[in-house]
């Protein structure tokens, strides 16, 4: 750019110099939001290009006045703004950023004010002691104190930022300041404020230490789990395992335990569907003589002891009368055991297992299959056979395939504790049903869990029971099955070795180069490619090679191109000799066939070679 001209024609240095922020001011102006838009997302370049003093008395300021804008616009700023630390001059003076960013935080759009929060932590991530206590700690209690809702939401979430940095006894006036403004937003009257606070506890508990999350967390936590929303315990309740592990295991038996027994028995099914899962986590937390270094027996007997206490509310929630809330807990089921040990498991939580595999409900039978199955190395072989496997055994042959499925695929568990022998009976018309299923995906799902059932169940049992159904899929009437079926071909010569794949696939692959369908015959292709690596250069040149070569001079163009590529894949293995005299010239005569795709898989073909 000219620094000047006759005329006036060009622009002068200091015209220049105000080029970046001159162009945003009139972008930002203008009527379209994608130019506005793309503005803001570039806003990182044009700090750059300003400089950080520039950045911080123009830029910043500038941003702090165009705050009323479409959403989208705001959203995009509110996400700039927090990567603008290092151009703003780093920790030092990155403060600010704060002032467009608390504009932003009051916003009605709920996505701005939470990417503007985003932005608000990650600055105060960077910003040092000194900044935080001059500049964060006064931000966070004027959105406390704000007039607005949407002040007081943000500022909820602020607070652990703030916290977490003011550690030294100079601090404790700031801190009982920020205490006391949390308090209060803990009873605010509006209840997205409280559902703030309440997803924000284990935040504000991790950044102080035990002593303030006892005596100043579990207050707040113990009022906003008797809310009269449920929307404020439901969030309350999803952080309650977070809140236990910043506890010590003895107050966390004491307070966070009786909670998650009430939540349990909470009036609101979505407080019960959330605290399945919780519970579950906190039934696996370690108990006050194992984090004392008790040895390994002795720990683990307490551990379970302490996780006992949580089992009549986990019972209670997988005979709860809402379906969502038995799937939540149903899902949960193996971890709970494993945690409050066998005998608790068989005597309370296996019963219910039972009555659950005959649940009116496909979606908790669906849950609680994979945890079911996941049961029984906990269990034992002999109490895996009397007190699980009828579960699991009716779970095999239910009517939704989605349930059979899940236990199939997961039932090498339970194979490597009881045997084949004692699912055998009840395994097989699961397997044909599924791969029989009228959903092409169904059909899909299971075949590729076939490789994993061959190496548990055996080559013998495998061909008298599977290997027709393996080989009838190469027949389906879709596409993707199809190319499943003959990736699954190669997996399972190498389970079982060559010698099988020669004698119990082989044969039955190369009978498709007869059928009049070509789409047979592709599929045939498809199959001889995947083998030929498995197979080794001997077996694929006396077995695979001359079938392939045929196909070459078939007389639809489909499987021609489809045979030019399979050659090109079996001559990776094969001797110079054999590509020379067999291979080459097949490919040649392809290049100069009459269909156009051909021609073009040929020549790929042999520059391949």
């Amino acid at each position: 750019m000219s620094s000047g001209g006759a005329g006036g024609g060009g622009m002068t240095d200091a015209d220049s110099s105000l080029y970046p922020i001159a162009v945003l001011i009139d972008e930002l102006k203008n009527d379209d939001i994608a130019l506005r838009l793309n503005s803001i997302k570039r806003l990182g370049t044009i700090a750059l290009a300003l400089g950080e003093v520039r950045t911080r008395s123009e830029l910043v300021p500038f941003l702090a006045e165009c705050t009323d804008d479409e959403d989208e616009v705001l959203l995009a700023m509110a996400e700039e703004l927090g990567n603008l630390i290092t151009h703003v001059g780093g920790p030092s003076q990155c403060f600010c950023l704060l002032a467009p960013l608390e504009t932003l935080a009051v916003t009605e759009e709920t996505v701005v004010r939470d990417a503007a929060a985003a932005s608000l932590k990650k600055v105060a991530a960077a910003m040092d002691a000194q900044s935080i206590q001059a500049h964060f700690v006064p931000l966070v209690t004027r959105l406390a104190t704000g007039e607005w809702f949407t002040c007081r939401v943000s500022a909820a979430g602020l607070f652990a930022a703030a916290f977490q940095h003011l550690g030294s006894a100079a601090d404790a006036s700031q801190r009982s300041v920020l205490q006391e403004a949390f308090q209060r937003l803990a009873k605010d009257e509006t209840p997205m404020v409280r559902r703030a606070v309440a997803q924000s506890l284990a935040s504000f508990a991790s950044a102080g230490d035990a002593a303030t999350v006892e005596t100043f967390v579990m207050p707040i936590f113990n009022h906003l789990a008797s809310d009269d929303q449920d929307s404020v315990r439901l969030l309350t309740v999803g952080g309650a395992a977070e809140l236990a592990k910043a506890l010590s295991p003895e107050k966390a038996e004491e307070t966070i335990f009786p909670a998650a027994a009430a939540f349990a028995a909470d009036r609101s099914w979505r407080v019960r569907y959330v605290a399945g899962p919780q519970i579950a986590e906190l039934a696996c937390l370690p108990s006050s003589s194992a984090a004392d270094g008790a040895a390994g027996g002795a720990g683990a007997a307490a551990q379970e002891r302490n996780a006992r206490h949580l089992v009549a509310p986990f019972v209670r929630l997988l005979r709860d009368g809402e379906a969502e809330v038995r799937a939540a807990a149903a899902a949960k089921v193996a971890d709970v055991c494993k945690c409050v040990g066998a005998d608790a498991a068989l005597a309370e939580i296996l019963p219910c297992v039972q009555e659950l595999a005959s649940d009116s409900s496909q979606h908790v039978r669906a849950a609680l299959a994979p945890a079911a199955v996941a049961v029984a190395p906990l269990l034992g072989k002999q109490r895996t056979v009397e007190s699980l496997l009828p579960s699991l055994l009716q779970l095999l042959r239910d009517e939704h395939p989605e349930v059979r499925l899940n236990v199939i695929s997961h039932l090498e568990e339970v194979n490597r504790v009881v045997g084949v022998e004692l699912l055998s009976q009840s395994l097989l018309p699961a397997i044909v049903e599924l791969a029989e299923d009228r959903s092409w995906r169904i059909r899909l799902a299971i075949l590729e869990y076939v490789p994993l059932l061959a190496s548990q169940l055996g080559a013998s049992f495998f061909d008298r029971n599977l290997n027709s159904l393996c080989l009838r899929w190469l027949n389906d009437d879709v596409c993707r099955v199809r190319a499943a079926a003959t990736a699954n071909l190669k997996s399972l010569a190498e389970v079982f070795g060559v010698e099988w794949a020669l004698t119990n696939v082989v044969p039955d692959v190369l009978g498709l180069a007869k059928s009049p369908n070509y789409l047979r015959r592709i599929t045939m292709l498809d199959a001889l490619e995947s083998l030929a690596p498995v197979l080794g250069p001997d077996a694929t040149c006396q077995h695979l090679l001359p079938v392939a070569l045929n196909c070459a001079k078939d007389g639809v163009p489909n499987v021609k191109f489809r045979a030019a590529r399979a050659l090109a894949a079996m001559a990776d293995s094969q001797t110079e000799t054999v590509v020379e005299r067999s291979i080459k010239p097949s490919l040649v005569d392809l290049g100069s066939d009459g269909d156009v795709d051909v021609r073009y898989f040929a020549s790929q073909a042999i520059a391949a070679l």
